[in-house]
């Protein structure tokens, strides 16, 4: 499989127009677009034709992962999961295949004890 293409979002020729699509040079983008703060490499965002479209991460600054997930056509789908700068879990979030309905959520404090669960009634 070729390797995706990888700009920086601070990129100058890095557009975006009113609906959150993602322009490179005057194009729609696919490819890998990744943020950095100070150096050190904070989100890594995939988009196809201009949408975010697979798969997205973020890290705090100290490499530590903030986040991931999977985007479809600009939709959250799937499974994602955010951490606390401790590294601890802190929310567990199921989406529909389509991204337009959460089904589930589940979240947690810094020292790990469980502070909600929820689900989507079904039928």
């Amino acid at each position: 499989m070729m390797s995706a293409h990888r700009i920086d979002i601070d990129d100058p020729e890095v557009t975006m127009d009113e609906g959150e699509r993602l322009y490179y040079r005057g194009a729609p983008f696919t490819g890998e677009v990744v943020e950095y703060q100070r150096e050190a490499l904070v989100s890594l965002i995939t988009y196809q034709d201009g949408f975010e479209n697979g798969p997205v991460r973020e890290w705090y600054a100290d490499g530590t992962l903030r986040s991931q997930g999977t985007m479809r056509d600009g939709f959250p789908v799937g499974e994602s999961q955010q951490w606390h700068p401790n590294g601890r879990l802190a929310t567990r979030t199921i989406m529909s295949d389509n991204g337009l309905r959460q089904s589930a959520l589940y979240e947690w404090d810094e020292e790990g004890n469980q502070t909600k669960e929820w689900h989507a009634d079904v039928g």
